[in-house]
């Protein structure tokens, strides 16, 4: 049976771009990194700005893995009540995803707090923004990335968990990439986004929904047949 959480883990990442409070900010943090102004020709920049990327990238992704082996960690902790910690996670991702989609309104997931972002002067400069970034912007996607955490905490392997949160990098630097490759073109597929933000938002909120539920039933073997 193939091993189902990877998958969602990517998919979970990919779906965080997506958020009302990451998506609209993109072009700036884009521009910031590269030093350019959306108004100038980037086309000759692409490399530069793709590096840029990666630097930002590998800095989200450090932080995200930390928070990845600290939950594995304490699901560790917790094994001999693996059970009930199982019903209580799957429990609390349904919350989240009632709150992705405006059913419930939960302050602590719908704010985000904001760093002085440093000076971006080199690669290694870019790194340090893309770990404040996933510092300042964790309660604003804890939706999505609660539940990734929450689903790590349940394996009770740190090495699960480091892998879990590593797909859930990968998958939300997979627009961050494009993005930069495209920047030039965002505009406009900003302007379009914002008429199907709601959709993407139920419809992320609903998978979540699922998701929590299968774990609270641990019924996840239900998903993990579509890998075999």
């Amino acid at each position: 049976m193939g091993d189902v959480s990877i998958p969602i883990a990517l998919v979970a990442g990919f779906l965080s771009f997506f958020s009302p409070c990451v998506l609209p900010l993109i072009p700036g943090y884009i521009t910031y990194i590269t030093g350019t102004s959306m108004e100038e020709e980037l086309a000759d920049k692409k490399l530069f700005a793709l590096r840029r990327t990666i630097g930002f990238i590998v800095g989200f992704t450090l932080i995200f893995m930390i928070m990845g082996v600290s939950a594995s960690f304490v699901g560790k902790l917790f094994n001999a009540y693996k059970y009930y910690f199982i019903k209580i996670s799957g429990i609390l991702i349904v919350v989240f995803g009632l709150n992705m989609m405006g059913i419930l309104k939960i302050g602590l997931l719908n704010r985000e707090k904001r760093f002085k972002l440093p000076k971006i002067t080199s690669w290694f400069s870019s790194i340090l923004m893309g770990m404040a970034f996933a510092a300042g912007w964790t309660p604003c996607i804890g939706a999505v990335l609660g539940s990734i955490l929450l689903y790590a905490g349940t394996t009770a392997t740190v090495a699960k968990g480091v892998y879990l949160l590593f797909a859930y990098s990968l998958g939300l630097a997979v627009p961050f990439i494009l993005t930069a490759l495209l920047i030039n073109k965002f505009s406009k597929f900003l302007v379009k986004s914002e008429r199907i933000m709601p959709i993407i938002m139920k419809v992320s909120g609903g998978l979540i929904i699922i998701l929590g539920m299968l774990i609270f039933f641990d019924k996840m073997y239900i998903i993990a047949n579509w890998f075999i």
